[in-house]
């Protein structure tokens, strides 16, 4: 056998649309941890300084043109970090110009009908895609994911509890940040109605397309009866946060979280049955220090399961090199879709909720 027959294949390259916070926060610093699998080669961003300035810092190409980088080929895989609403079209054009491997993150659409055009796409094209919902592809869920036997089957309540600072405390400590675009006005209180109903509606649905997305996926583990969601309480958290408790068929779900100045961030998940239960403790989003914790507690014991060495974001980037080779299984369409219908149906039913109490308490008024 020759020494080329066992030397290791040439790192994967990637393009990334979308060089804001997330792209320099999160995805730079965990392909700079995997250089012998994967290789930054261009970049594109709608402000051509921040482009150039992001490509920068990796010897990347830089773009403002979608079209350009998908041209490119040196680009195998495609993460898609642009703004949400043009996530459908930019993940059906990466399918279509022959990539490997597609990362979007979440969502990875605004609806249902965008959902069913990408999972079409992607089956005549046969490129698989990985929604960015990190904690799926942590090791410490994964670990619990394999030893947690019988658990689905018996768990009554799930609990996802989140506490946080704001998103740019984390960003600066993981970078420097270039071209972060200032919150909205109504963010920093200077809406003169942030109590309405509408606005109240607008919080939520953020908080839980934004937020509470993260662990839908693993809320669906043990609840798949997804579609009967009924939500019994819903309200934001100032200054930004969300409670909300549901039912989804048999299953209790509490949806926690508060982004304030805490001193200890916090992310926890609580999957609890007849006789068992599951406990993970997440690293914090934008914090690059390994995996979850898991805890699976019977009568019999507790087992912990990890931390181990690296976290769901470089998990994410290890799966979407596996698939470019065409090692493993990608993640199934369908399964992708629903996860986004259960976001989709828990905002539609807390906005739901919202609107009921407005008009009760209208009623009481008058």
């Amino acid at each position: 056998m020759s020494s080329q027959e066992h030397a290791a294949p040439a790192p994967l390259g990637v393009g990334i649309l979308g060089a804001g916070p997330v792209t320099q926060a999160i995805h730079l610093p965990s392909l700079a941890r995997l250089r012998d699998i994967l290789e930054v080669r261009h970049i594109m961003d709608v402000d051509p300084a921040v482009a150039e300035s992001v490509a920068a810092r990796v010897g990347a190409r830089f773009s403002t043109s979608m079209e350009e980088l998908l041209a490119d080929p040196a680009v195998e895989i495609v993460a898609i970090c642009s703004p949400h609403q043009f996530h459908a079209v930019q993940v059906i054009a990466a399918c279509r110009a022959g990539k490997k491997a597609i990362l979007c993150e979440k969502p990875f659409a605004m609806n249902g009908e965008e959902a069913a055009a990408i999972a079409a796409v992607s089956a005549e094209t046969g490129v698989p895609i990985v929604v960015g919902a990190m904690h799926t592809f942590d090791p410490g869920w994964l670990a619990a994911e394999s030893a947690w036997g019988g658990l689905p089957a018996q768990v009554h309540t799930i609990r996802s509890s989140i506490v946080l600072p704001p998103n740019p405390r984390f960003e600066d400590f993981a970078t420097e940040i270039v071209g972060r675009t200032p919150p909205p006005a109504a963010a920093n209180g200077a809406s003169a109605d942030t109590n309405g109903a509408s606005a109240v509606k607008a919080k939520l649905t953020g908080g839980i397309m934004g937020l509470a997305i993260h662990d839908l996926p693993l809320v669906r583990r043990f609840a798949p009866d997804f579609r009967s969601v009924e939500v019994l309480h819903a309200q934001t958290v100032l200054p930004f946060g969300y409670v909300i408790s549901l039912r989804a068929g048999n299953v209790a779900i509490e949806l926690r979280a508060a982004m304030n100045g805490t001193w200890e961030p916090s992310w926890t998940f609580e999957a609890i049955g007849h006789d068992a239960s599951l406990f993970i403790d997440f690293t914090p989003s934008y914090v690059h220090a390994g995996s979850a914790t898991a805890r699976i507690r019977t009568a019999a014991g507790t087992t912990v399961l990890g931390p181990f060495g690296h976290n769901g974001y470089e998990g994410e980037w290890r799966k979407l090199a596996e698939l470019a080779r065409g090692i493993g299984e990608a993640p199934h369409p369908e399964t992708l879709i629903h996860d986004l219908e259960f976001a989709l149906a828990i905002a539609d039913a807390a906005a739901a909720r919202v609107d009921a109490g407005a008009a009760a308490f209208e009623e009481a008024r008058a």
